[in-house]
C-alpha cells in the first residue's frame, strides 16, 4: 500500500529483514497443497492468500514443471509424434514420470531459502514448455500446489504444512470438463477419454495414497471456508512469531552496533578516497547547512564522479597490450570481469546514477526500494528490479549515505539471493558512519566498501554526525531533490 503526503510518497507493507545478525537467511514458510485433478487446490490456495492478507506470499503450481513431452514410455518417440499423442489425448499428463521432479525440488528449495528462481511456463494448448520463464523472488510464504505434491519425500521435506484437498470424484470430473474445454481448447469426448484412461487410475495409484502424509484434510475444497480460515490463522501465528523474533534481533543489532565497535580498527575491506584538498573542499560545501540546493547538487555530482573513478580502480584488471597510432605497443590494463552493472538503493542511491553513467559505458542498471518503517524503525523491502543474468557480474551497489548499514545489508542480501558472488559486490557511498561500515563488514566480510569519508557518531535517531545535514535539513535525498 502507499501513503502520500504533501511532499513525498511513503510505501507501506514492505518485507522486513529476513536474515539474522550474520546476514544468513531465515527460511520461508512453505504450505503444500495436494489433491486430485480439479479438486480445487488453486481455489484453496487463493483463498488462503486472501485470508492471510499478508505481503510477500507466492503461489507455485506444479503444472509449471511438466516435462517437455519426454516422459516414459514416450521418451523414445520423436517429438512430433509426442505432440500428436497429446493432441489425441493419448499422452498421460497424470503420471509421476510426466513431471520434472528434480527441477521442481530445486526451485522450491531455493524459494524456501529466499533466493531468486526462474519458473518454467507450460503451454497446455501446444503441449510444450515455453522458452521464456517467470522470475519469482522474495517470499515470506510459499504455497505449492499440485496433484503430485506429496509423492516424493524430498518435496514433503521442504513443507512446513501439508494440506490435502478432498473433493468428490463426480464434482472433480465436472470441474475438469469445464476447465479443459473452456481454458485448454479440448473437446468433450477427448476429456472423458483422458479422464477414464489416465486421470482416474493415476488418482487411485499415486495421489490418494498420499493423503496419509497430510497434516490437514479439507473436505469440499474451496467452499470449506472454516477450514481455510483455520489454516490462515495457524500460518499467521507462525509468521507473527517469526517476524517478532526477527524484529527483536534487528533492534538489538541496531542498538548494540552503535557502540560495540567503539575503538575498534576499521575493516580491511573499507576503501576510502584520498582526502585531498579538493575532496575536503567539496565536503565543506556539502556539509554546510547554508549551501543552496544548486550548489549542493553540483558538488555532489563532482564528488560522485571522483568516488566512482576510485571504485572502478578496485575492480579486477588484466594486462592488455594495444598498438598505438605510431605503430608501437602500449601495455595497459583492461577490466577482466564477466560483466558490470549498477544497483541503486532508492531513493538517495538514485542520485548517483548519472555520475556512474558518466564514467562507465553501456552499464546495466537495477533498482531496490528499501524504506524505514516509521513505527518499527527497521528497513523494509518494497520493490526490486534486477538485471537479467546478473549472477556472474560485478555489481556496484549505490547509496548516498550509510548510517547503521541496515538498508545496505538488506540490499546485499537481495543480490546474494540472485546468485551474485559476495566478493563481486562493491558497496559505494558518499558518506558512511563507522557503525554502518562495521555492520556490513561483519555480516558480509567479502564485500568491498568504498566511500569518501567515515564519520564516527550517530544521534539517537541513527543519523550520521556531522553528516550531510541529516535530521534537521532532511536526509541526503531531501537536500538533493529539494524536498526538505
Amino acid at each position: 500500500s502507499v501513503l502520500r503526503t504533501s511532499k513525498r510518497t511513503i510505501y507501506t507493507a514492505g518485507r522486513p529483514p529476513w536474515y539474522n545478525e550474520f546476514g544468513q537467511m531465515k527460511e520461508a514458510f512453505v504450505i503444500g497443497l495436494s489433491g486430485g485433478s480439479a479438486s480445487g487446490k488453486t481455489t484453496v490456495a487463493e483463498k488462503i492468500i486472501q485470508a492471510l492478507d499478508f505481503p510477500w506470499v507466492v503461489l507455485l503450481s506444479m503444472d509449471s514443471f511438466y516435462k517437455a513431452n519426454i516422459a516414459p514410455p514416450y521418451d523414445q518417440i520423436p517429438f512430433p509424434q509426442q505432440h500428436e499423442l497429446a493432441e489425441r489425448n493419448e499422452y498421460n499428463f497424470d503420471h509421476v514420470d510426466a513431471f520434472d521432479f528434480d527441477l521442481c525440488c530445486e526451485t522450491l528449495r531455493k524459494l524456501k531459502q529466499g533466493r531468486n528462481v526462474e519458473i518454467p511456463m507450460y503451454d497446455f494448448t501446444s503441449h510444450c514448455r515455453k522458452k521464456q520463464a517467470k522470475p519469482l523472488y522474495g517470499a515470506n510464504v510459499v504455497i505449492f500446489e499440485g496433484i503430485m505434491s506429496f509423492v516424493r519425500p524430498e518435496l514433503r521435506a521442504l513443507m512446513d504444512m501439508k494440506v490435502f484437498v478432498d473433493t468428490d470424484s463426480d464434482e472433480r470430473l465436472a470441474r475438469r470438463l469445464r476447465r479443459d474445454i473452456t481454458q485448454r481448447g479440448r473437446n468433450l469426448k477427448g476429456v472423458l477419454h483422458q479422464y477414464n484412461k489416465f486421470v482416474k487410475p493415476a488418482f487411485e495409484q499415486f495421489i490418494e495414497p498420499t493423503l496419509q502424509y497430510a497434516d490437514i484434510v479439507i473436505p469440499r475444497g474451496g467452499s470449506n471456508e472454516v477450514a481455510i480460515d483455520l489454516i490462515a490463522q495457524h500460518v499467521q501465528t507462525q509468521l507473527e512469531t517469526f517476524l517478532y523474533s526477527e524484529k527483536c534481533i534487528f533492534f538489538l543489532i541496531r542498538r548494540d552496533m552503535s557502540h560495540i565497535h567503539n575503538g575498534q580498527p576499521l575493516p580491511s575491506t573499507l576503501n576510502v578516497l584520498e582526502s585531498t584538498k579538493q575532496v575536503q573542499g567539496i565536503h565543506t560545501i556539502l556539509r554546510n547547512r547554508e549551501t543552496p540546493r544548486d550548489d549542493f547538487v553540483f558538488f555532489s555530482k563532482r564528488l560522485m564522479r571522483l568516488l566512482f573513478e576510485f571504485a572502478l580502480s578496485l575492480l579486477p584488471h588484466k594486462i592488455h597490450v594495444v598498438e598505438t597510432p605510431q605503430e608501437t605497443q602500449y601495455e595497459g590494463r583492461k577490466f577482466s570481469g564477466t560483466g558490470l552493472c549498477g544497483m541503486s538503493i532508492l531513493r538517495a542511491g538514485e542520485t548517483m546514477e548519472p555520475a556512474l553513467f558518466s564514467v562507465t559505458k553501456d552499464i546495466r542498471l537495477g533498482k531496490i526500494l528499501i524504506q524505514t518503517n516509521a513505527a518499527t524503525e527497521e528497513p523494509e523491502l518494497h520493490y526490486i528490479r534486477v538485471p537479467r543474468k546478473i549472477s556472474e557480474d560485478h555489481v556496484i551497489l549505490m547509496d548516498a549515505t550509510v548510517a547503521t548499514g541496515a538498508a545496505a545489508m538488506m540490499a546485499i542480501r537481495v543480490l546474494l539471493d540472485h546468485d551474485v558472488k559476495e566478493e563481486n559486490i562493491l558497496l559505494v557511498s558518499l558518506l558512511m558512519a563507522d557503525t554502518g561500515v562495521h555492520s556490513v563488514a561483519y555480516a558480509f566480510p567479502k564485500v568491498q566498501i568504498v566511500t569518501t569519508a567515515v564519520d564516527h557518531q550517530l544521534n539517537d535517531r541513527y543519523h550520521i554526525l556531522p553528516g550531510f545535514g541529516e535530521y534537521r535539513l532532511g536526509n541526503f535525498g531531501d537536500r538533493y531533490f529539494g524536498t526538505e
